[in-house]
């Protein structure tokens, strides 16, 4: 098991706005326009509103799967982060392998799931996921570090659709304006917990004019996603688009992905608590400023609970008072904020 770093960048607000003596917690948020980003601002307008414990900084990184090695760098001290990208790091497995991190977070709850799916392009003749294996064409997995990325491409690879086809790297912030220029032939998007969809891909359906469709998943693709054990298989109805996309198939297969909050040991345990309980007791707060937010239980906040990595002291503290604590998960130890 990794040990957990101090990332010594937790600070009593006190020191810095005058008689404000709150704990300030940085949590690394990933990309503008992204589902994080988007949570992250609405607990820190619930803690602004509703606690007289912490204040809650997003900061901006390059994604989940960044934000493991930001950490371990000393660049953050909390993040969203999913557990395909955690479980990847804990093993030196995919892109932890050559590079591994020397030190993980600790864990704290479960703040959302993303729904990944493929999309076509018109214009690129693709009906069915088992088009791609012919090869030829331009995809975009979704931006490199993103955790939705690490696993998109998993799944891509396993299915057999990522060597034979050119792979786009671009950012979020740049892809927009690649698929309104009509070079990309499909694309992977997601949404979150059947709400809306992620910033930038709300961008792309816009700009797409009206363009995109869902593409048929073969049975090959649908099996690659039931044995990966980092996605969830779900099959619904399409929600967030402003235009059409069942010209093919009016069903969305996506392979999703679920993402919690981690705190480093040297975030106080009363700060974990506190954004737990900000999150359980305070919805209405959180979904006006993003409307995909969870519809939080304590039951629901443990669904991301590993049992081979620490759950943060405050975190387990606040699972133990709601009885939703199981005795096969480890506490961890946090520094006092005294």
């Amino acid at each position: 098991m990794k040990g957990a770093a101090t990332a010594g960048v937790i600070s009593m607000a006190g020191c810095l706005s005058g008689g404000d003596d709150k704990i300030t917690v940085t949590i690394g948020g990933t990309s503008t326009g992204s589902s994080t980003q988007a949570a992250g601002q609405a607990l820190a307008r619930a803690a602004q509103k509703h606690s007289d414990v912490i204040n809650v900084s997003v900061q901006e990184t390059e994604g989940w799967t960044a934000n493991l090695r930001e950490f371990d760098s000393g660049n953050i001290p909390a993040m969203g982060v999913d557990n395909n990208s955690i479980s990847k790091a804990m093993n030196d497995e995919g892109p932890f392998a050559d590079n591994p991190v020397d030190s993980l977070p600790h864990q704290g709850f479960m703040f959302t799931s993303l729904q990944i799916h493929i999309l076509g392009l018109e214009g690129s003749g693709l009906e069915s996921t088992a088009d791609l294996k012919e090869g030829g064409y331009t995809i975009y997995p979704i931006q490199p570090g993103f955790g939705t990325r690490l696993l998109t491409e998993e799944i891509l690879k396993g299915a057999g659709v990522w060597e034979p086809n050119e792979i786009n790297n671009a950012s979020t912030g740049d892809i927009p304006g690649q698929v309104e220029q009509g070079s990309i032939d499909a694309i992977c998007m997601y949404g979150a917990n059947g709400v809306e969809l992620s910033g930038w891909c709300q961008n792309v359906d816009v700009r797409s004019g009206d363009g995109l469709y869902l593409l048929e998943v073969d049975d090959d693709f649908r099996q690659v996603i039931e044995d990966h054990p980092g996605a969830l298989l779900e099959e619904f109805e399409p929600y967030g688009y402003e235009q059409d996309v069942n010209k093919v198939t009016d069903t969305v297969t996506s392979w999703s992905l679920a993402a919690q909050w981690a705190f480093g040991p040297d975030v106080p345990a009363e700060a974990t608590k506190e954004i737990a309980r900000l999150s359980n007791e305070h919805h209405d707060t959180l979904r006006e400023a993003d409307s995909t937010t969870l519809e939080f239980t304590p039951e629901l906040m443990t669904q991301t609970v590993m049992e081979d990595l620490e759950v943060h002291e405050g975190v387990a503290e606040f699972f133990e008072e709601n009885d939703v604590w199981d005795d096969s998960w480890t506490r961890g130890e946090a520094e006092s904020s005294e």
